[in-house]
């Protein structure tokens, strides 16, 4: 193994139910549903055997630095008292290395209690917004059927609060086509967010997310197009928008930050709620047991994770993707697109992303505007 492949990011699946009844979840809603079998929280034991196996990998590949997030299901189902547990046990296992810990809550659960012990344990906070209450509640609705903007807003307005406003990570925005991308964004730009996360709906080849269609049509990029004009043109900047800045640092030479595009070998690990090592999460859209390893914290290393034919599979840079991706002109930007997005039950992993026609039309349209802003010096 070279020196130079190691994980930095860890993310914990704290919780393994959530109280909402959200339509697109890939963790309820879609092929795997092996959260029924899970634990429903992590225990204080297995919380002890990952941090453990993240001293180790910390000290074999000499890190200064990782991130651990938790996540579920709902994770602040779990209660304060479990959050302030969980970040002694990490740091305390970790001296002299900076531990960046975070949540991904439906800010539903935040109150004064639950944000204190976060912010207490220096514990970043991001929560999923799909824009106002009619974009929001189309599909992030309570298992009764009712809309959970206003919850949300409830826990945002304490978050973004002077007193806890130091915790607010960000925002995460599942697109959807029938949401004005424009009236979304500034829907989310009203909270001043440091960062918005616009996310494409998890589906594939086998099972086309809303709106594709498999022909050459591409509204998914159209919309993006659209809120990342809103977004470019605003003077002075508004906020970091992790997907439009991951294209331009992309154009420009750089590495992405996220995983929806870019090549970028896979830096994180997830460990399910009962100490399962997996791969990226969202592999549960796909197929029951996508996600899967086959490895336990109680008994194999992060290093072993590295080793696993997927996680290689997804450290092999244009080689490793389909001949229609290696012979694009957009390739060294878009990467194949989100490995998940990739799938079908036919040829695998061994496709174009299904956004495939979004991708090439919103990537190109960022490079113009960015190569017609840098003029001659591009």
């Amino acid at each position: 193994m070279s020196r130079t492949e190691f994980l930095q990011q860890f993310v914990l699946k704290v919780a393994s139910r959530c109280d909402l009844g959200c339509d697109y979840c890939y963790v309820y809603r879609m092929a795997d549903h092996s959260f029924a079998t899970q634990p429903r929280f992590m225990s204080a034991g297995t919380i002890e055997r990952t941090a453990d196996r993240i001293a180790e990998h910390v000290t074999a590949h000499r890190l200064d630095r990782v991130e651990v997030a938790f996540h579920g299901g709902e994770p602040l189902l779990a209660g304060p008292d479990y959050f302030v547990a969980a970040a002694r046990t990490i740091r305390d296992r970790l001296p002299g290395t900076r531990v960046d810990l975070l949540v991904q809550t439906h800010g539903g659960l935040l109150d004064e209690s639950m944000l204190t012990a976060l912010a207490d344990h220096r514990i970043t906070v991001g929560v999923s917004l799909d824009g106002g209450p009619d974009h929001h509640d189309r599909h992030r609705r309570r298992r009764d059927g009712g809309g959970t903007h206003e919850q949300t807003a409830r826990g945002l307005a304490l978050l973004t609060g002077d007193r806890f406003r130091p915790i607010f990570g960000g925002l995460l925005c599942v697109i959807d086509l029938a949401n004005n991308p424009v009236e979304v964004y500034e829907a989310l730009v009203r909270h001043r967010p440091p960062e918005i996360d616009f996310l494409l709906p998890h589906g594939n080849w086998s099972r086309p997310p809303p709106g594709r269609s498999g022909d050459s049509a591409a509204p998914y990029g159209a919309w993006l197009c659209a809120a990342f004009d809103r977004w470019y043109d605003a003077s002075p900047p508004e906020t970091t928008v992790r997907l439009f800045d991951d294209v331009i640092r992309l154009c420009l030479g750089r590495s992405a930050r996220g995983e929806q595009i870019g090549l970028s070998p896979a830096s994180f690990v997830v460990i399910d709620t009962d100490g399962a090592l997996q791969q990226v999460d969202t592999l549960k859209s796909v197929r029951p047991g996508a996600a899967g390893t086959g490895l336990h914290v109680s008994a194999d290393s992060m290093d072993d994770v590295l080793e696993h034919p997927g996680l290689r599979a997804r450290r092999g840079g244009v080689a490793a993707l389909c001949a229609t991706c290696r012979e694009c002109s957009v390739v060294r930007i878009c990467g194949g697109g989100s490995y998940v997005h990739r799938w079908s039950s036919t040829g695998g992993f061994a496709n174009p992303s299904v956004y495939c026609p979004d991708l090439q039309d919103f990537i190109g349209h960022v490079v113009r505007r960015v190569s017609n802003d840098l003029g001659p010096a591009r």
